[in-house]
């Protein structure tokens, strides 16, 4: 594969590969004595450069917004959130070429994402029509009081401090910061080293929209210098990270005593059982283990599939691989990019090659060029192999053959640390019922990928996979509120 230079138009809302981008604290820009770079991962060239953010710079931001408490009214908000969704619409191919350009994902892939991130923009907004309180009696306990008890939600006293990955550099912030806005709440932000432009740009359109300033910071660099100081300051009321189960330890260790909400790995599972129709299932498979370039906590890392219908799976798997284009992310033909970088291409080679010594067949792949993995099949994977035992984030299909007894199924796919998601294909309700119930996952999906939801919708695991209250736009903005009660004299 050829590393051709990407042009630089294709670098989105930046003129040149040289751009230094400041980070900000309180809406305006701040710096430091060290820069990182943001390198494009399929031609390896310089994007732009951001400051090394340091503790100090966390201590200013989270400072800066304890300074202030935000007065804004469900309109201003409701304003704020719509023009921010416009801005994204507006702007939604400039921005898919700057997250193919930080990510290697390809442009496909990016436009869905930029649409995914309008929606929870808007539908932040659309949830503040809905009064968030309810109203309880007072006459009905062992002594009746003509009073009435309201509900209300409001504020946390403190900032909110979030953190993101690179595999959704767009929508992952967007699920942090709209919520957060919605519900009147200060956010300091810490996005991935490997895409932090996206979230600046993302930045700087919400103050463009009127967000008041000292209610987003939006930090910058690698997080060794950075330290603990995100999970640690003493203005930070609640912590909001997605990304690693490692990190996602450490913070739950170093935090303390505050809120903590973690959305971790996954090892997703979709069985086939044998009433299924195999090419359904295959075509979805393959769809869920590629899409992202494999690089989505949700996608596909195991396919469970019942022994008589295995063969056929697995030659109707490879038809469907076999029809992705790979190459150059920028180009809208492209179904499959890179991943992050060379070092997760060849971690995710060395897991293949090692399953394969211990007996799977390998059907297709396991070619690494740089950061390009074009995508790969085996079949006859062990279930104990590292390839599907840990969190391969990369576009691979392992299948695993199983016998035809839904029980051992469910076993099997719960054997394993994680707990996020599951996909079914089967037409039978009493196995669908029972695959539902017994699967320990926060979401089961029938005749669909793992990783379905809308923004709308909950979403979390349980195990290594999550902790806390789960994402998606409402239950995110209820977990960025303080329930609060009062009750006043009222006549029955």
């Amino acid at each position: 594969m050829d590393l051709k230079e990407t042009p630089k138009e294709n670098y989105g809302m930046y003129d040149t590969d040289e751009d230094y981008h400041p980070m900000l604290i309180a809406g305006l820009p701040a710096h430091s004595d060290a820069t990182i770079d943001v390198n494009n991962p399929f031609t390896g060239m310089l994007l732009g450069r951001v400051p090394q953010s340091r503790p100090e710079h966390a201590r200013q931001a989270f400072e800066a917004a304890a300074r202030i408490r935000p007065r804004l009214t469900r309109r201003e908000r409701t304003d704020i959130l719509l023009a921010t969704a416009s801005a994204i619409k507006r702007d939604q191919g400039r921005f898919a070429r700057l997250i193919t350009a930080e990510t290697g994902l390809c442009l496909k892939d990016s436009l869905h994402e930029t649409a995914r991130a309008c929606d929870v923009w808007s539908f932040a907004a659309h949830m503040l029509i809905q009064s968030d309180g309810e109203i309880y009696p007072s006459d009905i306990g062992a002594t009746p009081h003509e009073r009435r008890i309201f509900s209300m939600r409001t504020p946390l006293a403190g900032a909110i401090s979030a953190i993101t990955p690179f595999n959704h550099p767009l929508n992952l912030v967007s699920h942090k910061l709209a919520p957060a806005i919605a519900t009147n709440n200060r956010v300091v932000l810490k996005p991935s080293e490997r895409a932090p432009l996206t979230a600046l740009a993302l930045g700087r359109i919400l103050y463009e929209q009127g967000l008041p300033e000292g209610m987003l910071s939006i930090l910058t660099g690698a997080p060794v210098p950075l330290g603990d100081a995100m999970f640690t300051d003493r203005s930070a009321e609640l912590v909001t990270f997605t990304g690693s189960v490692h990190v996602g330890h450490h913070i739950a260790e170093r935090a303390g005593y505050r809120k903590l909400i973690l959305e971790l790995g996954g090892n997703d599972p979709i069985i086939v059982l044998e009433d299924a129709d195999v090419d359904r299932a295959a075509y979805l498979a393959v769809q869920g283990a590629t899409k992202n370039s494999g690089q989505r906590c949700t996608a596909v890392k195991r396919a469970l599939v019942v022994d008589s219908v295995a063969d056929e799976f697995a030659e109707r798997a490879l038809h469907h691989m076999l029809k992705l284009s790979i190459g150059d992310p920028s180009d809208p033909s492209v179904d499959i990019g890179t991943v992050i970088s060379r070092e997760a291409a060849q971690l995710i080679a060395r897991r293949v090659a090692d399953a394969v010594d211990a007996g799977a067949t390998l059907l297709l792949g396991n070619q690494p060029h740089g950061a390009s993995y074009p995508p790969a099949l085996l079949d006859h994977v062990s279930p104990t192999s590292e390839l599907v035992i840990e969190e391969t984030f990369g576009p691979v299909l392992p299948i695993i053959r199983c016998p035809n007894d839904v029980d051992q199924i469910i076993s099997m796919a719960n054997a394993t640390q994680f707990g996020l998601s599951a996909g079914v294909c089967s037409n039978r309700l009493d196995y669908v019922t029972k695959l539902i119930d017994g699967l320990a996952v926060g979401t089961v999906n029938v005749w669909e990928v793992p990783g379905y939801r809308t923004e709308l919708t909950p979403f979390g695991g349980i195990k290594q996979s999550g902790l806390g209250h789960k994402e998606g736009v409402l239950e995110a903005m209820r977990s960025f509120t303080q329930l609060k009660t009062y009750s006043l004299p009222w006549s029955v």
